[in-house]
């Protein structure tokens, strides 16, 4: 069962927002806002024009006398940048890996993909399921104008925020935004709450090596990619995750089981009442090749067919 928790921004530290969208399931991602004076970053847009508009003007009517200067995309899926767009002149930073992947599935690619279900069969009902609640017609591709590469230190006003790239992991560039005066750290979808998470790029050793590496910083409070704020004690049951998905997939890769059938076998204590389970499929395919093996699936269609079983 997913925790309860209230759409809008929610003050975590003075001058530091989060914008939550319940219930973090599929496209309803979380974004911040780092203000200090006249000066302000947003760390992510939203998946879509009008999702993020509504949440630009909440902020604004929070913080009149501020102008978002920055836009940093914590990575490449468009939950977290196809609102680039409603930020004209605004510094926009990604990790280059992230970058580079944005031009990889643009927002025209998911609006044909909604205009196809009816054709799909189950994997085009699955898809409209997740992602029907948004519309991503009339989007423009809007790439980051700054792109580095390890980490970069930025101030917004006297506030400093570091970014640092942790991926690849759950994409090919994450990056988490801290504040250290605050000890606020936005994770971005290297953290989900009440939610599987999903492995698009991988290896898992590297996503449990950058929650190590977030346990290790000084920090209190933690604004995952979606679901509720949560602190290092998110992080810990996250990496716990990993551990246990290896652990149970790896009998199931001895035998010789493809990842969907080992999905449909696989119950992880760790996720009891998670969202999303139908995402084993594609985790556990990236255990597989941790393992060795050179495998993948039809990502929608395998879902599609787990949350079909479950």
């Amino acid at each position: 069962m997913r925790a309860a928790y209230s759409h809008g921004l929610h003050e975590v530290a003075d001058g530091v927002l989060a914008w939550l969208q319940p219930d973090g399931g599929w496209g309803w991602s979380n974004a911040g806002l780092v203000v200090d004076g006249d000066a302000a970053l947003l760390v992510d847009t939203l998946f879509d024009l009008r999702l993020t508009a509504e949440m630009l003007a909440a902020m604004r009517g929070a913080v009149p006398a501020a102008t978002i200067g920055t836009v940093v995309n914590t990575h490449a899926n468009g939950d977290h940048c196809y609102g680039n767009q409603l930020l004209p002149g605004a510094r926009i930073i990604a990790s280059a890996a992230a970058a580079e992947e944005m031009a990889h599935v643009p927002p025209d690619v998911l609006a044909s993909l909604m205009r196809s279900t009816a054709t799909m069969g189950a994997a085009g009902a699955y898809v409209q399921r997740i992602f029907g609640a948004f519309d991503f017609e009339g989007i423009t591709l809007t790439l980051p104008t700054s792109t580095f590469s390890g980490s970069l230190a930025l101030s917004v006003g006297g506030t400093e925020v570091a970014l640092v790239e942790m991926g690849p992991a759950h994409t090919a560039g994450d990056v988490v935004a801290v504040v250290p005066s605050k000890r606020v750290l936005f994770a971005g979808d290297l953290l989900f709450i009440g939610g599987h998470p999903i492995v698009w790029a991988g290896p898992i050793a590297n996503w449990v090596a950058a929650l190590d590496r977030i346990l290790a910083m000084d920090v209190d409070v933690i604004v995952p990619g979606h679901g509720p704020v949560t602190d290092k004690a998110g992080v810990r049951d996250m990496r716990e995750y990993f551990v246990e998905l290896e652990a149970a997939a790896r009998p199931l890769f001895d035998a010789g089981l493809a990842p969907l059938d080992a999905a449909r076998q696989l119950h992880l204590d760790r996720a009891a009442g998670w969202g999303e389970a139908e995402r084993l499929v594609v985790n556990v395919a990236a255990c597989y090749r941790g393992f060795g093996a050179e495998v993948a699936v039809d990502a929608f269609s395998d879902m599609a067919a787990l949350a079909a079983s479950a």
